[in-house]
């Protein structure tokens, strides 16, 4: 056993053992002894009705008052100290230890209860009980009581009393409580709720993953990339294909879970314990009634888990497993952790089939952010054009360096989308700069009044010079907030009729079905004399329609050219998210001014002879040069 602190492992007792082991506390401390035993704790469990300790007893067909005796024997021969207080035996908390093992990687109880602590003792009794007690315990078949723990123990109160879940302290053999339902998020049925963002520009990655899932043995992809680049995203695509029935037979009714290491290691704290764990997933993981492929997110955290001094390296668990392709696993990790873990790991990496995922250019960046589109429209309120979206993927490749596609593009997108979503209804920052500002003034002229008044400062310079310029910036304050809510006024307008210009459309898509589906096929006589009433009929009503069609169309134009007026002045309310918002957010992020940003960087790159010359004297042939290098370099 790894020594561990005790405060842990007590609040693992449930109320019959803590109240127990308290008890035994404040008797060893009126008897002066200087330990508090295993047999002290035992001797208060016998004392309190309907514990677990007393139940199992009574089915063992043992005596509680010779078993009291028993055990009182050890109170009597323990070394008495009157000078301090009386301190945890070490067989004691080994017991405590054992117990613990048990009852979380064995029995799966949340807490430690009296008949989980006879189980431990049963074990080896004598390491921890006098001989005569643990004579009298042998009548307690111990492997029955395990297999048949909630039948023994069902008329204890232990069974009933609620965790800090509210929970009974029981074994827990509901299904929701499982190994798995713990420690590992069910991916598939996030994909058949809707909850997962569509996968694109990674077909070729998720179908070689399929390949390997789909042999007989050694069938575990690894997914390695750099930070940001989608290795996530692979196995949200393979679940969305899984649902949408996309996959060979062999994957079809297939659940991907999501493995949690930070609640598979939470608690974990004496030797074993993790371990215990992690074999009793694995045992359900294959024995499971449904296929599950278990994904390990960041699998180098699980690998390198047993790197630490008298710990098991969890390779050792899984390799067997791997190898017959009994568990089908997809892991995920860098490169240098890769490298690190899985390929000084002979034996390892050849269980481990490598899933190349390289960062997307610019391109495949804009058509990843096209699907994902739809997402942070619905969820931000805003609508984006697809300029927006092609700057977000050209401008942050050129300029976010250290991060990856299209991690960072997504970062930018829904930075400049919450910055539109915000001016809607709060004011923008111009403002709140322009009101910071004028409190300060405010405050400096108080001042000002105040040494003036008491005869402090003679000079009122500085006071007509606070004076004008808090004047200046009441003005300008004025002014901006009135171009706030004009913008504002127009901004609301336009969103509203390009609300109801989407609503007829989908009025209009929606009504389509319905006019295809005909039951009846009249007659040819009367499809000629029918067809000629729907064209007589469309020619009256088609005025009328275009009318109504044209003229939010036209008010919509009309809107939008009075606000693309107003934002030639200051742009401070804006109807949706364009390249603007997109060249404002990588411009404060990157400190580029953001004139250069709206620049067309091939003309700026053409141009480049010219304006190197105008500055430059002599050198002509130097500068053809670079720009011959750089126009190479820019050339698709």
């Amino acid at each position: 056993m790894i020594q561990i602190d005790l405060p842990p492992l007590v609040k693992r007792l449930n109320l019959f053992s803590r109240q127990a082991l308290e008890m035994a506390a404040s008797e060893c401390m009126s008897q002066q002894a200087a330990e508090i035993t295993v047999s002290h704790v035992l001797i208060q469990m016998l004392a309190m009705p309907r514990s677990d300790l007393r139940v199992i007893t009574r089915q063992g067909d043992i005596g509680m008052e010779e078993l009291r005796q028993a055990l009182t024997v050890e109170n009597y021969t323990t070394a008495r100290s009157a000078d301090s207080y009386p301190a945890f035996s070490p067989m004691l908390v080994e017991w405590l230890k054992e117990g613990w093992l048990l009852a979380s990687a064995e029995m799966q109880h949340s807490e430690l209860r009296g008949g989980v602590l006879l189980l431990a003792l049963l074990h080896s009794p004598l390491r921890y009980i006098p001989p005569a007690a643990a004579r009298l315990l042998t009548g307690i078949n111990r492997d029955r009581l395990q297999q048949d723990f909630v039948q023994w123990t069902q008329e204890s109160a232990e069974s009933v009393v609620p965790d800090a879940d509210g929970k009974g302290a029981g074994t827990m053999t509901d299904a929701s409580d499982t190994l798995l339902a713990r420690y590992a998020k069910n991916m598939t049925a996030d994909a058949r709720n809707g909850r997962l963002d569509p996968v694109l520009c990674r077909d070729h990655e998720i179908d070689l993953m399929i390949d390997i899932l789909c042999r007989r043995r050694k069938n575990n992809p690894v997914v390695v990339g750099e930070a940001g680049v989608g290795k996530s995203a692979l196995i949200e695509g393979l679940a969305l294909r899984i649902v949408a029935g996309q996959v060979p037979d062999k994957l079809k009714n297939t659940d991907i879970m999501t493995l949690d290491l930070g609640a598979l290691q939470a608690g974990a704290s004496v030797k074993g314990e993790f371990e215990k764990r992690f074999k009793g997933l694995m045992a359900e993981v294959i024995s499971s009634p449904v296929p599950v492929i278990l994904f390990i997110d960041e699998a180098h955290t699980l690998i390198g888990a047993g790197n630490q001094q008298g710990g098991l390296d969890i390779s050792n668990l899984l390799k067997p497993a791997l190898a017959r392709g009994e568990l089908k696993t997809i892991a995920a990790t860098t490169w240098s952790e890769y490298k690190k873990y899985f390929e000084k790991d002979a034996a390892l990496s050849r269980r481990f089939q490598l899933v190349k995922v390289s960062e997307p250019n610019a391109a495949e960046a804009t058509i990843i952010l096209r699907g994902l589109s739809a997402v942070y429209e619905q969820s931000h309120g805003v609508l984006i054009d697809d300029d927006a979206l092609q700057a977000a993927a050209t401008l942050s490749e050129r300029y976010l360096s250290g991060r990856q596609l299209p991690d960072k593009a997504i970062d930018v997108l829904d930075t400049a989308c919450a910055r539109v979503a915000i001016n809607l209804s709060s004011p923008p920052k111009q403002i709140s700069a322009l009101t910071t500002l004028s409190h300060q003034q405010e405050a400096e002229i108080r001042q000002l009044e105040r040494e003036l008044r008491i005869g402090l400062r003679t000079n009122t310079s500085r006071m007509t010079e606070v004076l004008v310029q808090y004047d200046e910036t009441l003005t300008a304050l004025d002014e901006l907030e009135a171009a706030w809510h004009q913008q504002q006024t127009l901004v609301q307008e336009i969103i509203a009729l390009r609300q109801q210009l989407l609503g007829m459309a989908e009025d209009d898509a929606a009504s389509l079905p319905h006019v295809d589906a005909v039951e009846d096929t009249p007659p040819e006589s009367e499809q000629d004399n029918t067809g000629a009433k729907l064209a007589d009929e469309a020619d009256r009503e088609q005025p009328e329609e275009t009318a109504e069609t044209v003229s939010p169309v036209q008010r919509l134009a009309q809107l939008t050219a009075e606000l693309d007026a107003l934002h030639n002045d200051r742009l401070l309310v804006s109807p949706h998210v364009d390249k603007k918002q997109i060249a404002a957010v990588i411009a404060e992020w990157t400190g580029v001014p953001l004139n250069r940003l709206s620049q067309n960087e091939m003309s700026v790159i053409t141009d480049l002879t010219k304006w190197l010359g105008d500055t430059i004297k002599g050198q002509d042939l130097a500068i053809a040069s670079l720009h011959k290098h750089l126009l190479t370099a820019r050339a698709d």
